[in-house]
Parts: C-alpha cells; structure tokens; sequence
C-alpha cells in the first residue's frame, strides 16, 4: 500500500472512541471499533489512528487513574488492521510503550508519537528503528523540544516524518488555534510535510481543517465519531463532516492552482482578443514617416504590441496602410 498517495491525507482519530458507543448499544468493543473503520472508509478518510495503551502505562502510582482502560487485545488490534488493508485504509497506532510496539509492529502502517511522548526519547528512538512513516504530534512544545524530537528519528531511520501541528486543549478554542504555526512549521523543517491534529468544536462547514489544509497541512486528523452528543465527542468530526472536508479540500486544491504566475491555457483566447495591436490611425501613405500622430492601439492583440511601438516610431511606410488596418513589420523599412 502507498502511504500519504492522496493530499489532503485525511485521518480519523478513532483512539478510545468506541468505548461510549459500544455501551450505549450494549455491542463489544471491537464490532463498534470496526463498525467506526468501515464508516471512515465511506466518508472519505484515509486512515485511522488507534491510541494503544492502558492506564498502567499512561500513569503513576502517584497520579489518579484513568477512567479509561484499553479493552482491545493485540489480536483484536491485528484483525482491525487486517480490515483497513481490506478497506485501502492505513492503520495508524499511538503506542504507549515498547511493548506495545513489539506486539503489533507487523500490523501497522505508521506510528503516531503522542505530544505527551515528544520527550520520550527512548521511545521514540525504538518507534523509529522499526523504519515506518511517523507523525510527531508538536503540541505543548517548542522548537528545541521538537527539533530534539526529530533528530532522535533521523538518527535511526530515513523514513517520513510528519510534523503535525495540535493544540493541547480539549476542546480547543478557536482563539487558540494558531493555525499560523502551520505555517511557521513549514519553515522550520522545510524537509518535512506538515500535517495538523484539530481538536476544535466542529463548524458546519468544517472551516478550521479546509484552512489548515490551505495553510499548508497536508494531513488533517480529527477524531471520529458516530455520536457527537457523548460527553467528550463534541470536537469529533462525524461522516458528515468527513465528506466536508474531504470536498472543501477538493475544491481548494482545484481553485489553488498554480504558484508562479504565468499565463493560463484557459486564457490564451480571450488574451489574444483583449490585448491590443498597432494600427493605422488614419490612410498612411507609401514613404510617410510613421509617428503617434498615424498610429493608434486597437484588438485585438494579433498584430505588434503597443509595448513594441518604439520599434516602429520614425520607419517610413514601404507602401500605403489604409486607415484601421494592423501595421507589420514588413510594411516598413
């Protein structure tokens, strides 16, 4: 499978999501798991990200307990790869620990580094000995974290790193956005796509993602949900909201175009007849002297262009121009 083949390179954050859904129609955890696989698949993702890792691994002895323990066992998590490649879908991990790693490193497809891992070098300095794409989640950080980060990947393995751009705030406000640190990311690593994780309350037009997108974000991800009204799904996208975005990213990347500016092929009629051309202001006659009292510019463009009319100034008429009529470069010497 090629990976990152389709840009925008949309991803649905599906990490513990399954939890609220698969209690509320009393269905096991890996059906409704798979349920929000094939679901993505409809609505136009590219990817799906599962968070692996229970609350052993998430906290300290001295921190109080999550409420949300992983229910999935590796075979589950390798059935649920198995279905992605069915569905053309790469399977995407946030691995907790090393162990987890070892478990379904032959499973997956690209691994994500969690911005609470962005310092855990020893695990990203393992994640990135196994030589698959990464995405290294920035939010919480900065620059030197990120740069430290980075080279502890290129230090073990040449494979695409994705610098992805998030906010660590659930959910993100808007005024805390920064999507302009998309583009600050861009510049800084400049050897490096730039992708962005959203954890904003969705807008009906799915506004904050098309603009990432359009600020340079080639990997969009977001939490997938089929319920936005559980408490904590409400900055997850549902399918609807998929096919927005992946429209919206369509037609920016239609209207976008091209970067340097030059003519367009859909312009090259209407140019020729807009742009102007040299004439006979009036009857010249063969050996007058061509000056701005015999000329004026007139379309369309398919004679000499006014931008040439120092060429002409001063030449005698080889023969007589009848007045309205393009003058040539063969009529004069």
């Amino acid at each position: 499978m090629k990976l990152f083949n389709k840009y925008p390179f949309l991803i649905g954050e599906i990490s513990f999501n399954y939890y609220d859904l698969a209690k509320k129609e009393e269905l096991s955890y890996f059906r409704v798991a798979k349920l929000l696989i094939e679901k993505c698949s409809e609505c136009g993702i590219n990817g799906v990200n599962f968070h692996v890792g229970d609350s052993e691994y998430l906290h300290c002895k001295y921190e109080e307990d999550s409420n949300q323990t992983d229910q999935l066992s590796f075979d589950e998590y390798k059935e649920l790869a198995e279905y992605c490649k069915k569905l053309g879908l790469v399977f995407i991990i946030t691995p907790a620990n090393i162990e987890i790693v070892d478990k379904l490193n032959d499973v997956v497809d690209v691994y994500k580094i969690s911005s609470s891992d962005l310092t855990n070098l020893p695990l990203i300095d393992y994640i990135s000995n196994k030589h698959k794409p990464i995405l290294l989640s920035t939010a919480a950080s900065n620059l030197r974290e990120i740069k430290s980060a980075v080279k502890c990947i290129e230090d073990n393995s040449n494979f695409k790193i994705i610098i992805m751009h998030s906010v660590l705030s659930y959910p993100t406000k808007l005024e805390d956005a920064n999507l302009l640190m998309i583009k600050d990311l861009s510049e800084q690593f400049k050897d490096y796509d730039v992708g962005y994780s959203d954890y904003t309350v969705s807008d009906n037009f799915m506004f904050i993602l098309t603009t990432a997108y359009q600020y340079g974000a080639v990997v969009l991800e977001k939490y997938f949900t089929l319920d936005k009204s559980f408490e904590g799904h409400e900055f997850a996208m549902d399918e609807e909201d998929a096919r927005i975005v992946r429209l919206s990213a369509n037609v920016l990347s239609k209207i976008n175009g091209y970067k340097n500016k030059q003519p367009l092929i859909c312009e090259s009629f209407s140019k020729r007849n807009v742009r102007k051309s040299i004439v006979a202001k009036r009857d010249i006659k063969s050996g007058e002297i061509i000056d701005n009292s015999n000329i004026d510019f007139k379309r369309p463009g398919v004679g000499i262009s006014p931008s040439k009319v120092d060429d002409i100034i001063g030449k005698n008429a080889n023969r007589d121009i009848s007045k309205g009529s393009l003058i040539e470069y063969d009529m004069l010497s």
